[in-house]
C-alpha cells in the first residue's frame, strides 16, 4: 500500500476540507491534491527553507476562501462542481527524509504515477519550483505535452553548485524530456538567474517567451492564440509570476507582475483549448505573507482551474 504522510496536526486541515485519503493504490478520485514540500537544494540552508511550509499554508488559508462550495462563485460562473458528481481528495504530502534528500523526487514521481493510473488529475502544492521536474517525468505517458509556466524568471540554469534539478533549472530539464513538445514561459520580467547563455539556450530550443509587459500590452486572448489548440497541457505557476500586490509571500518579489484576473483567464482559456493533465502552485514563502493573501489567492486560482475543468467536461461519465 502506497501512503503519503502529513503531520498529525494537519490531518484535519485538508485543502478546502476535501476528504483525506492515504492509500494511493486504491485511489478513486477525479482530482487529487498533493503536497510536495521539498526540492533539490542548492545549499544546506535550503533543505528546509520556508517554502517547504507552502502546502500547509495553502491548506490552512483555504478555510478562509469559502464557507460552502455549493455557494455561487462569480469568478467561476456558478458553483464549483456545477451540479456534477465530482470527487476531489487530498492525499497529504510526499514525505521527506533527511538521509535521502534525492528520494523526495523519486517518491513524488511515484506518487504522481499512482494518481495518473487511478485516472485522476493531479494538482500539486509546492514547495519550490524544482517540483515540476519529477511531475513531468511521471507524465511521460501523457505526451506530447505543452508546458505553460507563469513566472518572473526563466529557470534555464543547467546547474548550480553541481545540482541540475533545482528550482532554477526546471524548464531546462523539461526541455530535455522527449514527451515535452512545447514550452511557453509567461510573465517573465526583471532580473533573475538567467545569463545570456541561458536565454540563448531557451530560444534555440524554441521557447515562446512572453514578458509581463507583452502580456499587458497584447492581452490574454492574444497570448492564448499562441498556444496550440487541442493540446495536452501542464501548468506550472510560480507565485512570483504574479504581482506582489496579490502575491507578496515570495522570496524574490518583482513589481509589474501578472494580475489575478490575467491568471485565471489564462487558465480557463487553456483548459477550454484541450486537456489539462496537471498543474502546480509553488514558491509561496508563508512567513512573508500578509493576512494569508498569497495562500488565499493561490487557493482561488486552484478552484478556478477545477471549476473550468468541470465545465469543459473533463469528468463527465
Amino acid at each position: 500500500m502506497t501512503r503519503l504522510t502529513v503531520a498529525p496536526r494537519d490531518v484535519n486541515r485538508t485543502f478546502m476540507n476535501f476528504p483525506f485519503v492515504e492509500d494511493l493504490d486504491t485511489l478513486k478520485a477525479d482530482i487529487t491534491i498533493i503536497g510536495m514540500p521539498y526540492g533539490s537544494p542548492y545549499s544546506i540552508d535550503e533543505m528546509t527553507n520556508d517554502q517547504t511550509n507552502g502546502p500547509t499554508a495553502m491548506r490552512r488559508a483555504s478555510r478562509n476562501i469559502s464557507v460552502d462550495l455549493d455557494r455561487y462563485d462569480f469568478d467561476i460562473g456558478g458553483t464549483l462542481f456545477d451540479g456534477q458528481d465530482i470527487k476531489v481528495v487530498d492525499v497529504g504530502d510526499v514525505p521527506g527524509e533527511a538521509a535521502d534528500i534525492g528520494g523526495h523526487y523519486r517518491r513524488s514521481e511515484a506518487a504522481i504515477r499512482k494518481i495518473l493510473a487511478a485516472g485522476a488529475m493531479p494538482i500539486i502544492l509546492g514547495g519550490d519550483h524544482g517540483i515540476p521536474i519529477p511531475v513531468l517525468r511521471a507524465l511521460d505517458g501523457e505526451g506530447p505535452i505543452t508546458v505553460i509556466q507563469i513566472d518572473a524568471h526563466l529557470d534555464w540554469l543547467d546547474e548550480r553548485n553541481g545540482v541540475k534539478d533545482g528550482y532554477s533549472s526546471n524548464m531546462r530539464r523539461a526541455s530535455e524530456m522527449a514527451h515535452v513538445d512545447r514550452i511557453f514561459q509567461l510573465g517573465i520580467r526583471g532580473q533573475g538567474s538567467a545569463r545570456f547563455e541561458e536565454i540563448e539556450a531557451a530560444r534555440a530550443y524554441g521557447v515562446d517567451i512572453v514578458t509581463a509587459a507583452q502580456w499587458e500590452k497584447e492581452g490574454t486572448d492574444a497570448i492564448l492564440a499562441r498556444i496550440p489548440d487541442g493540446g495536452r497541457y501542464y501548468l506550472t505557476l510560480d507565485a512570483d509570476g504574479l504581482d506582489p500586490a496579490v502575491m507578496p509571500a515570495v522570496a524574490a518579489p518583482s513589481p509589474g507582475g501578472i494580475s489575478y484576473r490575467q491568471t485565471i483567464d489564462l487558465i480557463k482559456g487553456v483548459i477550454g483549448k484541450g486537456r489539462l493533465v496537471g498543474m502546480d502552485m509553488v514558491e509561496i514563502t508563508p512567513s512573508r505573507d500578509i493576512n494569508e493573501i498569497s495562500s488565499i489567492t493561490a487557493g482561488n486560482i486552484i478552484l478556478n482551474a477545477i471549476g473550468a475543468a468541470v465545465r469543459a467536461g473533463y469528468f463527465k461519465r
